[in-house]
């Protein structure tokens, strides 16, 4: 059984979406059970869940709201859904956690109370945006880390190699640094620096670097893995929630029109409609926060019950798949590395100054 806690409170509406997703994410996996964190009497409504067998609540009397601030949510609300979730991985009462609450409240609180893996200074947020292969480019950072340093980029590269290994059982994933050109000579200092860095851990064995990439590149799938600082990677995620969107508007604006425009749209349907569904975000939905010492997967703030059952479905592959332990393994391996770059970089530092 793969025990998963979820933070039935968080999210724009609540139990109202995670309830009903939780029900379904049951029906399709009999060796998953789950802990519902939250205000018992907001779940009131969905007693075919609470009967479950597989199924506890546990209380929760806060809730972290999608507006508080970070300090608010990690000092003066102990009790919330969301640090309790969190608190039964440090337990060991489950194995993963679920929250469609605040990003900055989730991250703050989940390494606060689980603290970082040894070797990593920053966590990231990882998740797969759709490409024209027909699967997902795995990109991080997608916001938790809005600067970055080379050193930063090569952890990143490091966690979401072992992500994918562990989801997809390739051993070696290509691994790619968005620039704004292919060459080695482009991009900022930082970039360049990351590109070494990233090479030299090809060469060491610890990843297998393709070079640098550029934006089109992750909806081509390029590369199995898109590194980046998190201003750039949460861009590239907005601009791919656009796209599904944009599709479905176009649909119904031109089923509006005269005949003949519907005539078209309506040639153009089954085409436009098989498009929508592989760029629909929702399937994708369910970052993981890597670095941390359990498995915590974001979900969108604004899911509906189908995109918040696709978050469980990851956090329980996750786990079922030993993600937590992979992602150990390969920093291990590439620590002499990690250790060597930051060092360089202190040095470097400490002479400028």
């Amino acid at each position: 059984m793969i025990t998963i806690a979820v933070d039935c409170m968080g999210g724009d509406v609540g139990p109202a979406v995670t309830l009903p997703a939780c029900d379904a994410f049951l029906s399709r996996h009999p060796q998953a059970q789950l802990l519902l964190v939250g205000q018992p009497e907001s779940f009131a409504a969905w007693p075919q869940v609470l009967n479950n067998m597989r199924v506890r609540v546990v209380p929760a009397t806060e809730v972290v709201q999608m507006d508080d601030a970070i300090e608010v949510a990690l000092r003066r609300k102990r009790d919330s859904s969301m640090r309790v979730a969190a608190q039964q991985i440090k337990d060991g009462a489950a194995q993963a956690m679920v929250s469609a609450g605040n990003t900055g409240a989730l991250m703050a609180i989940a390494r606060y109370v689980l603290k970082t893996l040894d070797g990593i200074d920053r966590p990231a947020i990882a998740s797969q945006l759709p490409n024209a292969r027909g699967g997902g480019t795995t990109v991080l950072d997608l916001g938790a880390n809005v600067d970055c340093t080379a050193e930063n980029l090569l952890q990143f590269a490091v966690m979401g190699s072992a992500l994918v290994s562990a989801m997809t059982g390739r051993q070696e994933p290509s691994v790619g640094l968005l620039n704004v050109g292919e060459e080695a000579i482009k991009g900022s200092e930082v970039i360049k620096k990351a590109g070494v860095l990233l090479r030299n851990a090809g060469n060491a064995g610890d990843l297998n670097f393709f070079g640098n990439v550029e934006g089109n590149d992750i909806f081509k799938g390029t590369v199995d893995i898109v590194v980046c600082d998190g201003f750039v990677g949460n861009v590239a995620l907005k601009a791919s929630e656009g796209l599904a969107s944009m599709v479905g508007g176009f649909l119904r604006e031109e089923f509006s029109k005269n005949v003949f425009r519907k005539m078209a749209a309506i040639a153009a349907y089954q085409a436009l409609t098989s498009f929508k569904k592989r760029v629909d975000h929702r399937r994708y939905n369910g970052a993981a926060l890597l670095g941390l010492r359990g498995l915590v997967f974001k979900s969108h703030g604004s899911a509906d019950a189908f995109a918040f059952e696709q978050a469980l479905a990851r956090a329980y592959d996750a786990a079922h798949h030993g993600m937590l332990d992979n992602v150990r393994e390969r920093i291990a391996h590439a620590a002499p590395l990690i250790a060597s770059a930051a060092a360089a970089s202190d040095s470097q530092s400490i002479s400028v100054h």
